[in-house]
């Protein structure tokens, strides 16, 4: 049996353990409540650009914003969006094998968002091209991402999507489908008693350079969302995780304080056996 010093010194550590994890799954309940309400934000600020550039646009294509004379890469650019660090569950483990299922070398280049992202791309010995921090602030600037994504005629993300807090799924999307999809579920929801046209609007310079406007405007919203709705994961992820490790902090504590007064006992009663033992002898030496 191990000595009761070295019991309490590694009960001491396990409570530590307790209190880190009861910290950060406080901060990411917090995060939690707060990311929620910028998606939320987000969502209705596509609802009304979606409205007018549904009422101005030249084709039923979503161009990405792109000029008419400008040609884009024939490859499929694939976008991943992960944790900055490794405290976030097995959430980007998932969005690896996800990714690893789509990815060809010769037809994908790789972009990712978060530093945790690199790391495991590396274990699996894949290369990327593009790589961005994970912004740790409420306003998230995506005009570097839409610079790299308007060169690729497809652009595809990889991302963690928010159900629950005990629930989170990899989502793998095309840009264009879900920007057409959100659209339709706009149209449904909506209906626009002022119709933008160019009868009743003037657009400067030109219809054609509005409709490119908006469509950079609803792209930078879209890619904003994405990274809002895997934050969100993330953090449900963290807290999940984190919860879990403080439960399991807990019983090692609990195991190991019985094991303290086990070992404490078992010490006190050694004791007292080499003093009975010793007392005898000595009465025994007394009777001679």
């Amino acid at each position: 049996m191990r000595r009761p010093l070295e019991i309490k010194a590694e009960e001491a550590a396990a409570r530590s353990v307790v209190s880190l994890t009861s910290a950060l799954e406080s901060i990411s309940s917090m995060q939690i409540a707060k990311t929620k309400n910028k998606v939320l934000i987000s969502n209705q600020f596509f609802d009304e650009v979606w409205n007018i550039y549904k009422q101005i646009r030249v084709d039923v294509m979503f161009n990405y914003g792109r000029a008419v004379d400008e040609t884009p890469f024939n490859k499929e650019l694939l976008i991943l969006i992960t944790a900055k660090g490794g405290l976030s569950g097995d959430i980007d483990n998932r969005l690896i094998r996800k990714f690893m299922e789509r990815y060809d070398e010769t037809k994908n280049d790789v972009l990712v968002i978060g530093h945790h992202g690199t790391t495991k791309l590396k274990q699996s010995h894949v290369d990327y091209n593009y790589y961005f921090d994970l912004p740790e602030h409420d306003y998230i600037n995506v005009d570097p991402l839409m610079d790299i994504m308007k060169k690729y005629a497809k652009s595809r993300i990889f991302y963690q999507n928010y159900i629950s807090l005990s629930q989170q799924e990899i989502k793998e999307v095309d840009l264009s489908d879900v920007v057409s999809s959100k659209g339709r579920a706009v149209d449904l929801s909506t209906v626009g008693d002022d119709m933008v046209t160019e009868k009743t609007y003037i657009f400067e310079p030109n219809s054609y350079a509005v409709a490119a406007y908006l469509e950079n405007s609803i792209l930078r919203l879209t890619i904003s969302q994405f990274i809002y709705d895997s934050r969100l994961a993330q953090v449900a992820s963290r807290f999940k995780a984190m919860s879990a490790a403080k439960e399991r902090s807990i019983t090692n504590v609990t195991e190991l304080h019985t094991e303290y007064n086990r070992a404490k006992r078992n010490q006190v009663d050694t004791r007292l056996k080499e003093s009975m033992s010793g007392l005898k002898k000595l009465r025994a030496g007394g009777e001679a």
